[in-house]
């Protein structure tokens, strides 16, 4: 098994110290950014040697990604057309993007034994406030690698999960910058006219964040608008992105995984054919 310490940057971010000083003021560190701006940015986690591995094992599996082309409105949801025009949720963007899919990945992938290291769970814990926390179940979509090529874009959503984590292998040379509006919406209030203000070009709300190799990401995404601008230039924009989650039995229903990841496994069947909602957007 390979080392933590090949990985992450540990001087810097000692998650395998969770009993020491440093990783206190570092879990208080990330719970305020988290609690101000809902994003929390820690720069150069991953080791340039093992970003470069990350970088390599994308690029010798680049025939296996399943390539994704479709118009959505920021919500995932078909058009209704009893609703007015303009409303967000009649707004459709086209999205083209990829995934190397969980169950792609090398068996002696570096992301590989991130994700599935003990002391990076609890850090994502601990950074969150979320207890207990677990690794995702879905063998597709647990830490999938994300590919945009050039003019791929991602358009404003809001996420199905309560938060994300993603790791930034390689930048494009111009464009796929992580843009966000916080708390556009809340559990009372669609608000659906700034949202409509946003997907119209409004950008007093917005905040855009140009991430380096090796940063890691932590977002809480569903209140938060977000997307990823598009792709310019021939330097592909390669993201990796670990998944961990408050229920350790949901999946993805068999028709949102054959959608984004290109197949249905047995298991996605299965868990969703009892009372369990597997749906994670």
């Amino acid at each position: 098994m390979k080392k933590l310490e090949n990985i992450i940057n540990l001087n810097e971010y000692p998650i395998n110290q969770t009993n020491s000083d440093e990783y206190k003021k570092l879990i208080d560190k990330n719970k305020k950014l988290l609690d101000q701006d809902g994003c929390c940015v820690l720069p150069n986690f991953i080791k340039t040697q093992s970003l470069f591995k990350m970088k390599e094992e994308v690029e010798r599996n680049l025939n296996k990604i399943y390539w994704t082309k479709d118009s959505h409105n920021p919500y995932f949801t078909k058009d209704d057309p009893e609703l007015s025009k303009d409303h967000p949720k009649r707004i459709f963007t086209f999205r083209e993007s990829g995934y190397l899919n969980s169950d792609d990945l090398e068996t002696d992938s570096d992301l590989d034994t991130l994700y599935e290291s003990d002391e990076m769970l609890k850090f994502v814990s601990d950074s969150l406030g979320v207890y207990p926390l677990y690794k995702w179940a879905d063998p597709l979509g647990k830490n999938p690698y994300s590919v945009m090529h050039e003019d791929h874009y991602f358009p404003w959503h809001f996420d199905g999960n309560e938060f994300t984590l993603s790791i930034l292998i390689q930048k494009a040379d111009k464009g796929g910058l992580f843009e966000y509006s916080q708390d556009l919406r809340n559990e009372n209030n669609e608000n659906f006219d700034e949202v409509t203000k946003v997907l119209r070009g409004d950008r007093k709300t917005v905040k855009s964040l140009d991430l380096k190799p090796g940063d890691l990401q932590i977002f809480k995404g569903r209140f938060s608008m977000h997307r990823v601008t598009k792709i310019e230039g021939k330097t592909s924009r390669y993201i990796a992105l670990p998944t961990y989650v408050k229920d350790p039995y949901r999946v993805n229903k068999p028709e949102h995984s054959k959608q984004v990841y290109g197949k249905a496994l047995p298991i996605h069947f299965e868990r969703n054919n009892t009372k369990v909602d597997g749906l994670i957007d």
